[in-house]
């Protein structure tokens, strides 16, 4: 039942102009565990969306961009990686608390702040430890020299 459920809420969202949806926030805090870390700046995370509700959706942090794992120089990859660890150790104990929730530009994800229940925002740990960009959604720069 819940998966015709999933199906209609699928179908109506096409209906839906994307112009309206782009404007859509959710202040939050929405409460959830990490499932895992894909790379510096997207997690998978298990949310708590009423009593005993919880959908998987993965996360993009807000304001921040990291290399890419698949980038393009060694260089690119190695910060990529390290942006990676260092994530992957700041929401070690899995908690999270997700604010300004808001749909992605890709289909199936949500970008949002996300802090971990110590209160650290990885984002903003991350570009002081140089392996994250302050990112507005426009054009990225490369990270290769």
């Amino acid at each position: 039942m819940r998966s015709f459920y999933f199906f209609i809420i699928c179908c109506c969202a096409f209906l839906v102009p994307q112009t309206l949806w782009a404007r859509d926030i959710l202040p939050g805090p929405v409460f959830g565990d990490v499932v895992r870390v894909i790379d510096g700046d997207t997690v998978d995370v298990n949310l708590q969306v009423w009593l005993g509700q919880y959908i998987q959706t993965r996360v993009r942090l807000s304001k921040i961009d990291t290399p890419e794992i698949r980038g393009r120089c060694p260089a690119e990859i190695a910060k990529a990686l390290q942006a990676k660890t260092v994530l992957e150790q700041v929401v070690k104990s899995g908690k999270v608390r997700l604010t300004n929730i808001q749909y992605g530009k890709y289909g199936g994800r949500i970008v949002a702040h996300l802090e971990t229940d110590q209160g650290v925002n990885p984002g903003v740990l991350l570009i002081e430890k140089g392996l994250a960009r302050p990112y507005d959604g426009k054009k990225r720069p490369v990270w290769c020299p």
